[in-house]
């Protein structure tokens, strides 16, 4: 038999891979340590689909419902849907079930990738917010309050706000804040919660979006709780909402033949974190706040994790090495798979399904490779492009113009036609429509040559891209 991708997944089981990254069941573990693997080594059998008694996603009056109902009640929401196309289908249903045709969507510039796309798809014009950025680390700190109450009185013609909190790396503000003045201006609060569906398991970890005022919020139920890849929900509170218009547009962009293995993933991370998430998530920032005292002595290594404290980036600076080959020597010789690597380091994605083993092994092995590595320079510092580009064309525009190839270098100057995105976290540094600069191409170049993965450009050699033809 022959199965190159089971082969190569049984290998990543067999080796048993401590992970830093997601899914949040983290290979699986979680299930075993509560007790559900009997459920879940069956789940395969429950693949099926809309037949006598597993009820209708899109139009659900049964089990799916309830199981809904109860999201909504857990997470406290109005209302909630499950999603089997991840979030990316939540945060393209919710911008095109709140903005028609023309009419224009604030957003933070490192919004993912779906955003734009959202724009896209449903002809809308998006008006962007500069994020801040930590120089020392490259880590994208989301936006300045002052910066989005500023942009939302400069486009006072906007019909919502599209906000990512936390950010991919933890990092929080003051929302709440945000969506006061957004709703005082007749905004509707749109936040892409990805990556904090677990905030609402402690008192110690930042509020959540819903508690802050949001009007809809989509998260990553898979990413920071153990349900499967691609699984995610989408909350909505309040009355500002039609919700029959959401209904709607994820019939139409989501599946019609949604996946039972997802949905009862999701059911199963509900029941996780109602019944026990809190006395895991305090196990599991004990474990955290252990392993940064156990680390603390280390000279070479830095610890960020001022927010979201199951965010943990470790700066690879002092070691003298980049984050991607820190990442790759965590792989190689320590089985440790980390979540992210960029040039100054890596981060963690910790969740209520790692437990001590894994923190003990990461302390040796940062431990270890810090031994190695003491004699070492710190290394060169690099400048991330914080200029957002000119846009000449809408993103809709731009995707349906005729494009050609160039040499990347000939492209300064001219209309991208495709996009360029560091990979992960997915947020696009060039968009259709945007003028191209030497400053983002530099950085690329340079980034890709040190271990950076881009996505979004039909030449992963970085030779040519596409421009808008004339």
């Amino acid at each position: 038999m022959k199965t190159t991708i089971i082969d190569q997944l049984k290998e990543i089981v067999d080796i048993d891979l401590i992970s830093f990254h997601v899914p949040g069941h983290k290979l699986g573990k979680v299930y075993e340590n509560l007790g559900y693997s009997n459920v879940v080594k069956n789940i395969y059998k429950m693949d099926t689909t809309e037949i006598s008694g597993t009820d209708n996603l899109h139009s659900p009056e049964g089990i799916i419902k309830e199981s809904q109902d109860r999201a909504s009640r857990v997470f406290k929401s109005d209302r909630t849907y499950y999603l089997v196309n991840g979030s990316t289908c939540g945060i393209q249903g919710a911008i095109m079930g709140v903005c028609s045709p023309k009419d224009k969507i604030i957003v933070n510039r490192d919004c993912h990738q779906s955003v734009i796309n959202a724009c896209i798809l449903g002809d809308i014009e998006p008006a962007y917010i500069l994020p801040k950025i930590n120089k020392e680390t490259n880590i994208l700190e989301g936006v300045d309050v002052q910066e989005a109450l500023n942009t939302i009185d400069e486009n006072s013609d906007a019909k919502a706000i599209l906000l990512t909190y936390p950010t991919y790396y933890g990092v929080t503000y003051d929302l709440e804040q945000v969506c006061k003045y957004a709703h005082d201006k007749g905004l509707i609060v749109i936040v892409d919660e990805a990556h904090g569906s677990h905030l609402g398991l402690s008192s110690k970890l930042p509020k959540t979006a819903l508690e802050q005022g949001a009007d809809i919020v989509i998260q990553s139920t898979h990413k920071t709780l153990p349900s499967f890849t691609q699984s995610s929900m989408i909350h909505i509170q309040g009355d500002k909402i039609d919700t029959n218009r959401i209904s709607s547009i994820l019939r139409i962009i989501e599946s019609s033949s949604p996946s039972y293995l997802l949905m009862s993933s999701l059911d199963l991370a509900v029941d996780i974190y109602e019944t026990k998430g809190k006395e895991l998530m305090d196990e599991l920032l004990m474990n955290i706040e252990s392993f940064k005292d156990k680390i603390k002595d280390n000279k070479l290594i830095n610890i960020y994790n001022e927010h979201d404290k199951t965010k943990i980036f470790i700066s690879s600076k002092k070691l003298g090495i980049t984050g991607y080959d820190l990442d790759t020597i965590l792989r190689d010789e320590h089985n440790i798979q980390v979540e992210l690597a960029n040039y100054y380091g890596v981060l963690l994605i910790c969740t209520i399904g790692n437990d001590k083993s894994d923190f003990e092994n990461m302390v040796d092995a940062l431990n270890n490779i810090s031994e190695r590595y003491s004699s070492n320079k710190m290394i060169n510092h690099i400048e991330y492009p914080m200029i957002i580009p000119e846009k000449v064309l809408n993103p809709r525009e731009a995707f349906y113009k005729d494009k050609k190839n160039v040499k990347i270098y000939d492209s300064i100057g001219e209309v991208c036609g495709e996009y360029i995105i560091p990979y992960p976290p997915g947020i696009s540094l060039l968009s259709p429509g945007e003028k191209i600069s030497k400053e983002i191409i530099d950085y690329i170049l340079l980034c890709n040559k040190k271990g950076m993965n881009i996505s979004g450009i039909k030449d992963y050699n970085l030779e040519f891209i596409q421009i808008v033809r004339d």
